[in-house]
C-alpha cells in the first residue's frame, strides 16, 4: 500500500487521541495545503495543542492519519522532515546569546550556517540584540527568538501555536507581515491563536475545536 498523500502541506483525516478515559481529540480532521494560513480555535482544554503534538509527531494517536509534506506520520517518518514549530513556550539557553542558542540549534541537524541564522534574527526583529544573553530577553523578544528558531531552516510546514503571546503591537504587526510573506512564498501554516484579530487577518480557513464532554 502507498501511504503517500498528494498533499504537500498538512492533511490530518479522523484523528483520535485519548489520556486513560479521557478522549481529548474525537474525528478531528484538518487541511492546510500549501500557501495557506489556517487557524486553529477553540477554548482551553478544546485539544489544540494535542492535535498540533500530534501532527508534529510527539504524540501518536489511537486512530486516524496524519500526512505533513506527503508523508504518513508514524509510517513513511516519525516526523516531518521540513517543519518549524512553536508548541507551548519556547525554551532556550539563558547564559547565551540569541544568536549563539540559533547556531546551537542549527548545528544539531546541520543543514544552514551563520548566514541563515543572521537572516532569521533580521526577519524577526532581533538582529541589533543578537549578542544580547537570552536572560536579558523580556518575554515578546523570547517569542521571536522562537518564531526565528522555527523559519530559520526554512520549512516548508509551519505549526504554530500561540506565537504571538507576549508581543507588543508592533511586534505582532511585524510578526503578521513575516507569516505574509511565508504565505506566498508557498509555506503551509497551521496557527492556533485567542486573538481573533490574528485568525481574521491572517486564515484562509479556521478550524474550531471544542471540548470533548462525553
Amino acid at each position: 500500500m502507498n501511504n503517500t498523500n498528494p498533499i504537500r502541506g498538512i492533511s490530518a483525516m479522523h484523528v483520535y487521541k485519548s489520556f486513560g478515559k479521557e478522549t481529548v481529540l474525537s474525528d478531528a480532521c484538518l487541511t492546510v495545503a500549501p500557501g495557506e494560513i489556517a487557524g486553529l480555535v477553540g477554548n482551553n482544554g478544546s485539544g489544540k495543542t494535542v492535535f498540533m503534538k500530534c501532527i508534529c509527531g510527539f504524540l501518536r494517536p489511537e486512530r486516524g492519519e496524519i500526512f505533513v509534506g506527503g508523508k504518513r506520520i508514524g509510517k513513511d517518518c516519525d516526523f516531518p522532515d521540513s517543519l518549524g514549530i512553536i508548541i507551548e513556550t519556547p525554551g532556550f539557553l539563558p547564559h547565551m546569546s540569541g544568536f549563539r542558542n540559533l547556531r546551537t540549534l542549527a548545528a544539531l541537524r546541520g543543514r544552514i550556517g551563520k548566514q541563515e541564522v543572521l537572516d532569521a534574527l533580521k526577519r524577526v526583529g532581533l538582529y541589533d540584540v543578537r549578542r544580547k544573553s537570552v536572560a536579558k530577553y523580556s518575554l515578546g523578544m523570547r517569542q521571536r527568538l522562537g518564531i526565528a528558531q522555527a523559519i530559520m531552516e526554512d520549512p516548508d510546514v509551519l505549526i504554530l501555536d500561540e506565537p504571538f503571546n507576549g508581543l507588543d503591537a508592533a511586534a505582532v504587526s511585524l510578526m503578521r507581515k513575516l507569516l505574509l510573506e511565508l504565505k506566498a512564498q508557498g509555506k503551509a501554516i497551521l496557527l492556533a491563536s485567542h486573538n481573533a484579530e490574528d485568525i481574521r487577518t491572517l486564515c484562509d480557513h479556521v478550524c474550531e475545536m471544542k471540548v470533548n464532554v462525553s
